[in-house]
């Protein structure tokens, strides 16, 4: 009977640690990936090559299905540079082998 208590406790331990050691939320993992992007965006659509991005707001967002579909993380981020500002939408799927994906923003001249 102690040895089926020690062996459970064991595993019980095992996988509290388990879960400690995942490592950062995908949001956090993904950020510099999502900052990268805006700023080789920015970069090209202002033809500025010293064009320089921040995150204005990040939030994750959940599958469409229970069934179907992944975790996103959604970066607006915030780009200037030559006298040009703008703001792109970066979406990055929490899926192995997947990468972040820069959708529309908006611009404007400084």
């Amino acid at each position: 009977m102690t040895t089926r208590k020690n062996t459970t406790l064991g595993l019980c331990a095992v996988a509290l640690l388990a879960g400690c050691a995942s490592g950062p939320p995908f949001i956090d993992q993904a950020q510099p990936e999502a900052l990268a992007i805006a700023q080789r965006r920015a970069a090209f659509e202002f033809n500025c090559p010293a064009a320089t991005t921040q995150v204005l707001s990040r939030e994750t967002l959940q599958p469409v299905s229970f069934r179907f579909g992944v975790e996103r993380a959604e970066y607006t981020i915030g780009a200037t540079g030559c006298g040009k500002r703008a703001t792109f939408v970066v979406i990055c799927p929490d899926q192995p082998g997947s990468t972040c994906f820069s959708a529309a923003g908006r611009d404007g001249i400084l």
